[in-house]
């Protein structure tokens, strides 16, 4: 006679894309069942508030690392198709390449008319639009990349086709992975934050976690199984753990018309009298590497990260420097004038979750040396691109006892983070 399923009391510490996309793959796992497991997914502010809502969503074939990205890739493709993912977080393929360009000064007269835009020429002369383009194809931009400035740009190469790269919005994809797996039986708590993940007496395994909600009171949840996918927080929350928060900054932009679907990694050599409304990197430094993500109805724009601003206590607490998004912004617009005369939609900056020291980078997905104890974290700016692959090998993890769908090798903490 077989015997019953040991009931799981499981808690999910961070409602980011890797803790939303966890709980829906422990939701839809074949063991799942709802009436003698319990999953609790705890986040200090709210779901997609942080990095997972804020940053570029490119998916790539060519990212890193290989154990992961594969599998993670092949995932999105089938969630977008099971769930109209085209319609509901914008999931498609798009070209990728990197763009090297000559920055055109900032316009001295920028003319806003009164809806705040920038007055456009009402007619567009023929011959003038197939110089341009001449110029375009003559450094070797694809035919329908048409929004670089024909005077900016120098070359192009493309880093990945259809076939290998694709894009999601993050922060919608975020918002359906923790909504679906809410509707499958997760509990989600937000404005709960973690204070200590305790363990059994001898310190083998898990046994609980204290949190403290919105209105100050304390709480613990029993649980076999802890999930930490809080990631820049994750050393706050799991001492010891080698991940720390760099901050990035991004803008959004609704371009004067429709733009084709690029992402772009530039390099753009600015005039030397193009002055900056920020000091970063540094004086007199005039390259710069903003990337460029075309999405359905806008584009995203982020530049290079820093670490001058510590790590707050919750995404809702993160400082944005409104200089860092006007470099952006002027970066862009540099190179194409549908960006410079488009419409900035969103200012805003996010941590991501870089390695602190770690000989192997991360992230590092698997159970610890504690018993019912995984680390899910440290998957710096790819954690869109290896959600699914991280979330779909940790329910493995805890509904089976090992990963089934991939080959992790070192990004397992029991192979490389030995003080775990």
């Amino acid at each position: 006679m077989a015997s019953s399923p040991t009931p799981k009391d499981i808690v999910i510490i961070g409602g980011g894309i890797i803790g939303s996309t966890t709980a829906y793959f422990l939701t839809h796992h074949p063991h799942f069942n709802s009436s003698i497991h319990r999953i609790t997914l705890l986040e200090a502010s709210t779901i997609a508030g942080g990095a997972s809502g804020k940053a570029g969503g490119l998916l790539a074939l060519w990212a890193y690392p290989s154990q992961l990205v594969p599998l993670s890739y092949k995932l999105h493709a089938e969630l977008a198709a099971k769930y109209d993912g085209a319609r509901r977080w914008g999931y498609r393929p798009i070209h990728c390449g990197q763009l090297d360009a000559k920055g055109r000064a900032k316009p001295k007269n920028s003319a806003k008319g009164e809806s705040g835009e920038r007055k456009k020429a009402d007619v567009d002369l023929e011959k003038t639009r197939h110089a341009a383009l001449g110029k375009l194809r003559a450094a070797g931009l694809p035919k329908d990349l048409d929004w670089v400035a024909p005077d900016s740009a120098e070359s192009y190469s493309e880093m990945g086709s259809p076939d290998t790269t694709a894009q999601v919005h993050p922060y919608h994809f975020t918002k359906a992975m923790a909504s679906m797996a809410e509707e499958k039986g997760a509990q989600i708590r937000e404005h709960a934050s973690v204070s200590s993940i305790n363990k059994k007496e001898n310190g083998s395994a898990v046994e609980s976690v204290t949190y403290t909600d919105s209105n100050g009171e304390s709480h613990t949840l029993p649980a076999t199984h802890v999930v930490v996918a809080a990631g820049p927080w994750t050393g706050r929350v799991l001492k010891g753990a080698p991940i720390a928060g760099l901050r990035a900054h991004s803008v959004t932009i609704k371009p004067r018309r429709d733009v084709s679907a690029y992402a772009l990694f530039t390099e753009i050599n600015l005039p030397n009298d193009f002055n900056r409304s920020s000091k970063f990197p540094r004086a007199g430094t005039q390259t710069v590497a903003p990337e460029i993500y075309a999405r359905p109805d806008e584009v995203y724009a982020c530049g290079e990260g820093d670490r001058l601003v510590p790590l707050p206590k919750t995404t809702a607490d993160v400082q944005t420097d409104q200089s860092r998004c006007q470099d952006i912004i002027d970066q862009v617009g540099s190179i194409s004038d549908e960006l410079r005369d488009g419409e900035v939609t969103a200012r805003q900056a996010c941590y991501l979750p870089v390695s602190n020291g770690a000989s192997n980078g991360g992230p590092w997905i698997g159970e610890t040396k504690t018993n019912g104890l995984v680390l899910a974290s440290g998957h710096s700016c790819w954690g869109i691109q290896n959600g699914p692959g991280t979330g779909k090998c940790v329910s493995e993890v805890v509904m089976e006892g090992k990963v089934q769908s991939a080959k992790l090798g070192m990004l397992e903490p029991a192979a490389s983070l030995k003080g775990l």
